[in-house]
């Protein structure tokens, strides 16, 4: 009953979401890969914004049921039968009444199993594509037949493109760039590759009176140059969202200069390498949205190489990383390899959950520490910390490592800040 229920539902909103569509005719960029979509759509989103009336998706929503949710302007109702009425008499004010509808949507698109971008498709068919990272092992690969699978799967929404559309993909990821130089589509690239079209050099932190608050990097676009910095959040991956929006600032024509202004007020979302003030004077690396190796095996880079504060005690390492889910057949292999990464990266490893418990195998420098679930991290890490820690906190989301981020918060008003602190995620167990 449920399953049907899920049909009807899914089937009401992609009708009404295809309608809208059809009558405001917005120009639609889709952003798709497995490693920052969210940040990827933000840093776009702040780019157009200078040219367009845009509307992006909230948070993370790229599902069959997220994405109509954007396109219609509409909040998650989860089970809320009276926010579902107001959904529908949003959907049909839309689609009869006069409205001053967006010119310009940026949605992400994410796939959990096959089909699930193919029947997104059938809502919307972009006009610009941009592709996010495509590694060795994706997440939901459990889902798919083999890592190649669940790529072509996230590259799908690039084939919809018409000829000569703008395509943006990472210089760096063979994947991705192999496929597009297969398609009819205008290719803009951007990475660290000299090559690239929106070549980043000079990836580092970046620091305010002896403090790191965020990254910098110098930029090459065509002829023009310039730097841009992201400040709130650390790791080379949170440069790369910057580089994508600049490359489809360059296939709307928007010069570099405007471009990174309009960037100076992009903020990575919550989870995604956020920092903070932890207890002890420590400091807090929160990228605990969720975790795939790629992602975990950056956080951990970031970890290893993050500074220290001029004339700060020399503190500890800190890796606290909780299990990577939807990995299948692939989850002991990789669970090992990021255990030998956090042993080289950390001085001490804490491992949340029961696939982490690989990651007590294979450390032999690092001290390792091991708990059942987030609760228990989060009691007994309040005390262990020491001033001068850095601590990276990450995992997959159902292990809810936030609440590692929220137990060592030295202001507790930060915890506004925190990835999934709705009602609704506080509920879940």
């Amino acid at each position: 009953m449920k399953n049907i229920l899920k049909f009807i539902i899914v089937f009401v909103l992609t009708l009404f979401a295809r309608t809208v569509v059809r009558r405001y005719r917005p120009k639609i960029v889709m952003v798709t890969g497995s490693v920052g979509k969210t940040s990827t759509k933000d840093a776009v989103a702040a780019v157009l914004a200078q040219r367009f009336f845009v509307r992006k998706s909230e948070k993370s929503f790229n599902s069959e049921f997220g994405v109509p949710f954007t396109i219609l302007g509409v909040s998650n109702p989860w089970n809320n039968p009276f926010a579902w009425l107001s959904v529908m008499r949003n959907a049909l004010a839309l689609m009869f009444l006069p409205n001053h509808y967006p010119n310009m949507l940026v949605l992400e698109v994410g796939a959990d199993k096959p089909g699930d971008l193919a029947r997104i498709l059938h809502i919307a068919t972009p006009d610009a594509v941009v592709v996010t990272l495509l590694p060795d092992i994706p997440v939901h690969v459990e889902a798919y037949a083999c890592p190649d699978a669940v790529r072509e799967e996230e590259f799908s929404p690039a084939t919809a493109l018409a000829a000569a559309a703008p395509l943006i993909v990472p210089a760096d990821d063979p994947y991705a760039l192999d496929r597009a130089l297969r398609m009819p589509a205008h290719v803009i690239s951007y990475g660290t590759a000299e090559d690239a079209s929106v070549c980043l050099q000079g990836i580092g932190f970046y620091e305010e009176e002896g403090m790191v608050t965020g990254m910098t990097a110098s930029v090459r676009m065509g002829d023009e140059e310039g730097m841009c910095v992201v400040k709130g959040s650390v790791g080379r991956t949170q440069v790369l969202p910057v580089a994508a929006a600049l490359a489809m600032a360059k296939a709307f024509h928007i010069p570099l200069g405007e471009a990174l202004t309009a960037l100076e007020w992009y903020e990575p979302p919550p989870g995604r390498g956020r920092l903070f003030t932890g207890k002890n004077d420590s400091i807090i690396i929160d990228d605990s949205y969720n975790a795939s190796p790629v992602a975990v095996e950056e956080a951990l880079t970031t970890l290893k190489t993050f500074p220290r504060a001029n004339g700060a005690v020399k503190g500890r390492r800190i890796a606290i990383l909780g299990d990577m889910l939807e990995l299948g057949r692939y989850s002991v292999m990789e669970h090992e390899r990021i255990s030998a990464l956090a042993d080289d990266s950390a001085d001490v490893v804490v491992a949340v959950g029961i696939r982490a418990r690989v990651f007590a195998a294979v450390p032999k420098h690092a001290e390792v520490l091991l708990f059942d679930n987030a609760h228990a991290a989060a009691l007994a890490l309040v005390e262990y910390v020491r001033p001068g820690d850095v601590i990276l906190v990450k995992g997959s989301q159902s292990i809810r490592t936030e609440r590692i981020v929220k137990a060592l918060l030295a202001n507790p008003e930060d915890v506004v800040r925190l990835v999934r602190q709705e009602k609704k995620w506080k509920q879940k167990v």
